[in-house]
């Protein structure tokens, strides 16, 4: 049994998960939290405690586990590839088409018109979508470029995430057709296809669309495989999870991959207010790249 410094809160969480079947004591949730810092940088608060509880349990009843502790030991063991089981679990996917709808009308009314021109004797764009979630926002950055950009240019979309299980839905562009119904009735009959059959009920973005955007998991302390340089990056409420030096490294990273005229889009929760100054503020959470500091 593990020992620790004795915590009203921590005692009545750990009896209550012992009650339903699963030990979890503090010694756990203190590995777990150094866990997902190690190897994915994510900072887990002391007030995320009852959350990691809930979002394992499912994972431990598939392995038939009830203590935490064993658990710990299949995270050890790099053999049972435990590692994305266990990302996928405690990371949230909220995400939604055109969402931070500013961001996309600034991107139509001033960013696209100027690299329109600053780009027309390479007729080539690249917009990386670092934290895509289940893909709506990477469709949401093709449609906004296709109804902007002329059809000849090249136009591709890294798309991203640490989550193995929502780039398999990004990756198909299928969508339950409540997932779309924000969507203005034309915009929506000219990207979506609708199914039939065992598909009704449900859309799927069509080709033009999806051939524009690549999926693939990365996670972000990791060597990223990105070479050239990108216009624009969205990383849409990913630093949230990071604590300010890992940000700033993130930042500082991306930095070095934009064109000197990229533009860089955050969550609404999210500034680089204190973590870096490499960039200067457009407004409504879009940065511009500070050519000065390279």
């Amino acid at each position: 049994m593990t020992v620790y410094a004795s915590n009203p809160t921590i005692d009545a969480m750990t009896n209550a998960a012992s009650d339903a079947g699963f030990v979890y004591t503090d010694e756990d949730f203190q590995f777990l939290r150094r866990f997902a810092y190690d190897h994915c940088g994510i900072s887990i608060s002391e007030a995320k405690r009852q959350m990691i509880y809930n979002r394992l349990i499912r994972r431990l009843r598939q392995l038939r586990l009830t203590h935490f502790e064993d658990y710990r030991a299949r995270l050890e063991d790099e053999s049972c590839d435990e590692l994305s089981h266990f990302l996928n679990a405690i990371t949230t996917n909220v995400t939604s088409f055109f969402r931070e709808k500013h961001h996309f009308h600034h991107m139509t009314q001033s960013t696209l018109p100027r690299l329109l021109k600053a780009r027309s004797g390479s007729k080539r764009l690249r917009v990386w979508s670092a934290g895509c979630s289940t893909g709506e926002e990477p469709y949401t950055i093709a449609m906004t470029l296709r109804e902007s950009v002329p059809s000849d240019w090249d136009v591709r979309i890294p798309a991203t995430d640490l989550d193995s299980n929502v780039l398999a839905q990004g990756s198909s562009g299928v969508y339950p057709i409540e997932r779309v119904k924000s969507l203005e009735n034309a915009r929506l009959k000219k990207w979506f296809q609708r199914g039939t059959g065992p598909r009704e009920g449900m859309v799927r973005a069509v080709t033009e669309l999806r051939r524009m955007i690549h999926f693939h998991q990365l996670n972000l302390l990791k060597p990223w495989p990105m070479k050239g340089s990108f216009d624009l990056i969205f990383c849409h409420n990913v630093l949230i999870y990071f604590d300010k030096p890992t940000q700033k490294g993130i930042i500082e990273r991306y930095y070095e991959l934009l064109a000197d005229d990229g533009e860089l889009f955050v969550g609404h929760s999210e500034s680089l207010f204190k973590v870096t100054d490499v960039f200067d503020l457009l407004g409504n959470t879009i940065y511009r790249k500070r050519v000065s500091c390279h």
